[in-house]
């Protein structure tokens, strides 16, 4: 499970995005970890296939107001999925 928070100042892709660079360096020094590599797959499949745009309308008026927002992302069934936190 991979847990992403956005901020005003960045929002869910560029955190993604970070997060995917982030374990791609990690993969370069450990590339038998299996976690790593299905943590890289998550994230390559989430950015690609995520209407990034929609998704900010969702969450951006909770950021507004105040709350923290987290997305709690997983690969199931070969498909990226996730689940929103507001609080």
């Amino acid at each position: 499970m991979i847990d992403i928070e956005p901020e005003l100042s960045a929002c869910i892709e560029t955190k993604a995005k970070r997060e995917y660079q982030k374990t791609l360096s990690q993969l370069l020094t450990e590339a038998e970890d299996k976690e790593l590599q299905e943590r890289l797959e998550t994230l390559r499949l989430f950015l690609e296939t995520t209407d990034f745009k929609r998704l900010r309308e969702e969450y951006e008026k909770h950021l507004i107001a105040g709350r923290r927002v987290r997305f709690r992302l997983r690969l199931e069934e070969g498909k990226p999925r996730y689940e929103v936190k507001v609080t």
